[in-house]
């Protein structure tokens, strides 16, 4: 469907995507990181690794669904673990 996705779900969370920057968060407008977290709590990836796959896989899937491809899902190769 064509249109804009909701956003704000998450209380003080800002996520910021620009197209020559990639992604960016701000909690409560300070300087945060996105991670991977497994189900046990251990952090597997965090910070620019993890917002550049996550931009990479979004936008593959973006000029998948533009190439009528959009039923296809988009993989990424593993992000080494965080030390």
């Amino acid at each position: 469907m064509i249109g804009d996705q909701p956003t704000g779900h998450i209380e003080g969370v800002q996520i910021t995507a620009v197209s020559h920057e990639g992604l960016t968060v701000m909690v409560n407008g300070k300087p945060a990181r996105l991670a991977i977290i497994t189900e046990d709590g251990q952090i597997i990836a965090a910070g620019a690794d993890v917002a550049r796959e996550a931009e990479a896989v979004a936008v593959n899937s973006y000029r998948n669904m533009r190439k009528g491809m959009g039923f296809l899902r988009v993989l990424s190769n593993p992000i080494k673990a965080a030390t």
